[in-house]
């Protein structure tokens, strides 16, 4: 496995380090005035789930993992467990709900997620950028309201609440940005 500088580490790097796997969640480069440069590293671990925050001189080495990326259709969930296939070998893996954190209500039936695998464990899954929603609440549309940063709020089909433009009115379908859980356009 390639190593890399304390200084390249970026966000989003998977990092073997202390016998475990973790992610660069937020990567601060800091320069004082007195002292050597470093990289302040906010990282969360892909097994346990437990945060560390950690100091990398540029002159220390740390292992960079890449991990191997598999599209797989959702089927279910069953006790806290989301329960996914691969849709070439029919193989089913399980990974635990809080993975997805806030952004769980997003995940439907059906979809194809990108799974990561550290050899043949199942680590980390990512929702696709953007998805489909139904407006199930929102404040009518009030005639002359065209303000260009004016929002109102919204309620979709999966409860969760966004700030919409207010030419967007209810059981419209609209597209949502999940990684900002923001409104994005029009469906």
């Amino acid at each position: 496995m390639p190593k890399i500088n304390g200084n390249e580490i970026r966000p989003g790097n998977v990092l073997e380090h202390d016998n475990g796997l973790w992610v660069a969640v937020k990567v601060d480069h800091v320069k004082p005035g007195k002292g050597g440069a470093f990289a302040q590293v906010e990282m969360k671990n892909l097994r346990t789930g437990s945060k560390l925050n950690e100091r990398f001189r540029s002159a220390d080495k740390v292992e960079r993992v890449r991990l191997e990326q598999k599209d797989q259709q959702f089927l279910y969930e069953s006790d806290g467990m989301l329960v996914f296939m691969d849709t070439e070998t029919f193989e089913q893996v399980e990974l635990p709900a809080d993975l997805l954190g806030d952004r769980r209500p997003f995940l439907q039936d059906g979809m194809t997620v990108v799974i990561e695998y550290y050899d043949t464990e199942a680590l980390n899954m990512t929702l696709p950028q953007k998805v489909t929603c139904k407006i199930v609440e929102t404040e009518p549309v009030v005639k002359g309201q065209t303000a260009a940063n004016s929002f109102k709020p919204a309620v979709l089909d999966n409860g969760v609440r966004v700030m919409v433009p207010p030419f967007v009115a209810q059981d419209e379908d609209i597209v949502v940005n999940t990684e900002t859980m923001e409104y994005s356009e029009r469906a």
